[in-house]
């Protein structure tokens, strides 16, 4: 895009985010993770076979029938307007498609007649989409949908339903589709992805009013948005060349120029999840043009970070290890059992054979941080505060700031009994952990709520995202919205892919393995096994790449 100035001075982010478009939900399967910005759905040129109409002499079942069906097909602008055409006239003008979505088992339906012109439909709910379009798992659980009926010209049609939209788990992701909606972390430096799920024929302005609006809640307190309070869309309009015009309200004006440099950051970070390759941005239909602005990508090195008898470092081409200048000598000097690594390469929180949590430096220094007993696996995130928790204390979160302060992390984890394993997102906004609650392991997720200097203060509700299946071996962000799980029993491993705000995708693994990292993307997750073998995922199956790895480490990004 070629730099100009109009009434104001923008900087734009030339990001090209594409997330999963999933073919299942959200129990088990594979899922289709890796779409690029040019496979990011057209809304313009995606289609729908339209449900059909009603049918003269249907029944009251029949009609209901129908008119759930008819939710499989939005048509142009989200109307519905096909799903309307099973309402009464009154009804069609109150009734609102767009408050959220239920996702079913579409075999376990069960549809009947409870009086003349009622009629009611029991449902098993696997997740829901509110009118935001914020995506939760639900408690599996019967649900049941009640309907009244009016007889109009002699037809059966719908005078009373729910707002919103039933599809079962298969139709689900062939209707909507998710996207990220960008927000900034509280330094600015970093993007950070809400994903929303939308109808994919009219997503470019559903990203853009949701960008307008406040962040998920779960997530709202980690996150900054540039967007003034009062600017509001005025139009936005798709021009040829996927370009996307978006018209602000004229108090946009009043902002400073490096405000509305990170709106626009935001609004084409965001536009592009939905097939946008560029956003014009607007006032009264003038342009605001823009150069680049640059944030720091949360991307990790392709070589695995490893501890060998060689040493500690890159492992290249499975053999060589090419040390962290420094920092190598520092970690291979305490034999962890445990090793994360900061963005810079300048610092890793360790854990020691005897539990003991530490930070190695790179300008060869070291420090002990937490005594308590039963520690989990530390994580450190990019401002080098170190994250530690014993097992049986989930409540016990502390975060040991760089001059070794120890901080309480408030409101962690509530009603969990156990944690079993956790990780800071590489862009310090989000912390991921696998709990016990209520009986039940499950993979969680909160935003943390920072003060001055980034200091934690407290986590906010989280976001429970799925059940893991066996004990707990590790956790893992694979990038800036998916999480990795290796848990196992008995009955054997699971690798358990998670997308936040999304789908969860199971596959089995050894065993014997006992680690997990992250890769370069998510066809690169990288397990270790108990016998220091190092295998990669190719297709269905495990590959080992090398043997004689002590530690498979994390990795928090790269330096700038």
């Amino acid at each position: 895009m070629t730099a100009r100035r109009g009434i104001l001075s923008l900087v734009v982010a030339v990001l090209a985010i594409a997330l999963t478009a999933c073919s299942g939900l959200p129990t088990s399967g594979k899922v289709n993770y890796g779409l690029s910005t040019s496979d990011a759905p057209d809304p313009e040129e995606i289609s729908f076979l339209l449900p059909d109409r009603p049918q003269p002499g249907a029944t009251p079942e029949q009609i209901v029938e129908g008119f759930i069906r008819a939710g499989s097909g939005p048509g142009v602008g989200t109307n519905w307007d096909r799903a309307r055409e099973f309402l009464t006239p009154q009804f069609s003008k109150v009734w609102n498609p767009s408050a959220g979505v239920i996702v079913d088992v579409f075999e376990e339906r069960d549809l009947g007649e409870t009086d003349e012109g009622a009629v009611s439909m029991s449902i098993t709910a696997v997740a829901t989409v509110d009118g935001t379009g914020t995506y939760e798992r639900a408690e599996v659980g019967e649900r049941v949908l009640p309907f009244e009926l009016q007889q109009v010209d002699g037809e059966w049609r719908i005078s009373f339903a729910d707002d919103g939209v039933v599809l079962d788990r298969d139709e689900f992701p062939r209707v909507f589709h998710d996207y990220s909606v960008m927000y900034f972390d509280p330094t600015w430096q970093y993007l950070v992805p809400d994903t929303r799920w939308y109808p994919t024929t009219g997503a470019p302005r559903l990203v853009v009013d949701a960008l307008i609006a406040p962040p998920s809640a779960w997530l709202g307190e980690a996150v900054e948005s540039a967007f003034p309070e009062g600017v509001t869309v005025i139009a936005a309009v798709r021009r040829p060349g996927n370009v996307y015009e978006v018209d602000l309200s004229e108090s946009v004006l009043g902002a400073d120029p490096e405000t509305i440099d990170r709106m626009y950051t935001q609004l084409r970070a965001s536009l592009a999840t939905a097939g946008m390759t560029d956003v014009e941005l607007t006032v009264q239909s003038t342009p605001i043009d823009a150069d680049v602005v640059a944030v720091r990508s949360t991307r990790i090195p392709g070589a695995p970070l490893v501890l060998t008898e060689d040493g500690f470092g890159f492992l290249a081409g499975g053999e060589e290890i090419e040390p962290i200048p420094r920092l190598s000598e520092m970690v291979e000097e305490f034999a962890p059992v445990a090793i994360q690594v900061d963005p810079q390469r300048e610092a890793a929180a360790i854990r020691q054979a005897d539990g003991t949590v530490s930070i190695v430096r790179a300008n060869e220094t070291w420090d002990t941080l937490d005594p308590r007993p039963g520690l989990i696996d530390p994580s450190i995130d990019p401002f080098d505060i170190v994250w530690t928790v014993p097992r049986d204390q989930p409540g016990g979160l502390q975060a040991y700031l760089r001059d070794l302060t120890p901080v309480v992390v408030a409101d962690a984890w509530p009603g969990a009994t156990a944690v079993h394993a956790m990780s800071v997102s590489r862009d310090g906004t989000r912390i991921a952990a696998v709990v016990t609650a209520g009986g039940r392991t499950a993979l969680w997720v909160a935003g943390i709520v920072r003060g001055a200097d980034q200091v934690p203060e407290r986590l906010g509700d989280p976001l429970q995202l799925a059940v893991v299946d066996g004990a707990s071996r590790g956790i893992a962000w694979l990038d800036d919205l998916s999480i990795g799980v290796l848990s196992g029993d008995a009955e054997g491993t699971e690798v358990l892919e998670q997308v936040v705000g999304g789908l969860t995708s199971t596959s089995s693994a050894p065993e014997t393995m006992s680690s997990i990292a992250g890769g370069t993307s998510l066809s690169s997750v990288r397990l270790l096994a108990d016998d220091g073998t190092l295998s990669v995922k190719r297709g269905t199956t495990w590959q080992p790449t090398a043997t004689g790895v002590r530690v498979l480490a994390t990795q928090q990004g790269m330096p700038e």
